[in-house]
């Protein structure tokens, strides 16, 4: 008797957190449809930040303060201790793209580009639709001298966010020496 109302409750648990996934997917995708189509750099801001909000759910309020405190570190340049925090967090949840993520900014703030471009790729693996990752990449590349490499990366972030000024200055910037100058 007891093993079958711990399988109903099973049951039921799952039964409603599939609908939950569904809406929260079915949300995410609106905001990326929306951010494609904004009409200014204000309304793709305020929809890049609802973004965001919805990729730094990792669904455990552990995973969720380790997030926190490594973004925390790294606002007040403490390198040391973000990377302490990104690395727990995708040592224990590496199917989350925001802990990588968080990696490789505090990678890149350590000036180590080697394993930043690595933990971005693992952030693109999980989120191919990640524009602050494809920015990043693009600005390894970049300072790597990988100016075509650079330039696809950049393109492909326009392609998500079309407002993104930073990455409409660096295309104008690099498109000379990427393109050619036409006579």
């Amino acid at each position: 008797m007891k093993f079958k109302s711990t399988v109903a409750a099973f049951i039921a648990t799952v039964m409603i957190s599939l609908p939950v996934g569904a809406v929260a997917q079915e949300r995410l995708e609106r905001l990326m449809s929306e951010l494609q189509s904004a009409e200014d750099d204000t309304a793709a801001t305020r929809l890049e930040n609802q973004i965001i909000s919805e990729w730094s759910k990792a669904g455990s309020p552990a995973m969720e303060l380790l997030l926190k405190r490594g973004r925390d570190a790294l606002e007040v340049s403490d390198t040391e201790a973000a990377l302490d925090h990104f690395q727990a967090l995708t040592d224990h949840a590496p199917e989350f793209a925001e802990g990588w993520h968080g990696l490789a900014l505090a990678y890149f703030e350590a000036d180590r580009l080697g394993p930043s471009l690595d933990a971005l790729e693992h952030v693109l693996a999980l989120n191919p639709n990640h524009f602050g990752a494809l920015r990043g990449v693009g600005a390894i590349y970049e300072q790597l001298g990988q100016e075509a490499l650079a330039y696809e990366a950049y393109e492909r972030v326009l392609t998500l966010r079309p407002h993104d000024p930073d990455v409409i200055g660096a295309l104008e910037r690099l498109d000379a020496n990427v393109k050619g100058v036409t006579l």
